[in-house]
């Protein structure tokens, strides 16, 4: 078989990103830069990102040709440029390895740096968006020595739109309380005073 990691039960994403791309366009960004792990992935690369669907289908069938040693497809990376109502704007998803969550500060520098070559003082050009799972946010460490760096002076990139798609079976625990010891798998973000959005996908 092969594997697929659908976005089943979190479908809302598509639309989401599809507005806060759009929305950050009209508000005068240039590059977004998205990393995101394995769930939807794909369904991202090809409704979001414009990926040929062509070219993900040979990716399945073992017919893609790399230049390079290749990898399993949702691993790899892409970038395409998307018509917004603020003009075009670059979009890149970065490659991601299975570690989960360490492609958010991979994902922090690259804005960084596309931020200093702008000359964007302030953040308003380059966005960052990152994808997480509810487990992974919540029980890996890169996550809070992300937001710790994340008001500094030598990493801040001005803000960052975090998106957590709780299918609430990221810990094979019995029970919910043996998952995480906060409400919440957000609640870390409060270190940062972060705004949180909470969305029951349960009850659109």
């Amino acid at each position: 078989g092969t594997k697929r990691f659908g976005l089943e039960g979190g479908e809302s994403l598509i639309p989401s990103l599809d507005e806060l791309v759009q929305r950050a366009g009209k508000y005068g960004a240039k590059e977004i830069v998205l990393g995101m792990a394995h769930r939807g992935r794909l369904n991202v690369l090809v409704n979001i990102l414009g990926k040929n669907p062509a070219d993900l289908f040979d990716e399945f069938e073992g017919k893609a040709v790399y230049e390079s040693s290749g990898d399993v497809k949702y691993h790899q990376g892409f970038s395409s440029n998307i018509m917004t109502a603020g003009g075009e704007l670059h979009m890149a998803m970065a490659f991601n390895p299975s570690h989960l969550e360490i492609v958010a500060p991979v994902v922090e520098g690259s804005v960084r740096a596309r931020q200093a070559r702008r000359d964007d003082a302030n953040g308003s050009l380059v966005l960052p968006i990152i994808c997480h799972g509810d487990a992974a946010f919540a029980g890996q460490g890169v996550v809070m020595e992300t937001f710790q760096m994340s008001n500094t002076r030598a990493y801040s990139t001005g803000g960052t739109v975090h998106i957590i798609i709780n299918n609430q079976v990221g810990f094979t625990t019995h029970r919910q309380d043996d998952a995480r010891s906060t409400e919440y798998c957000t609640d870390v973000a409060k270190m940062v005073q972060a705004p949180i959005f909470h969305v029951n996908a349960d009850d659109p």
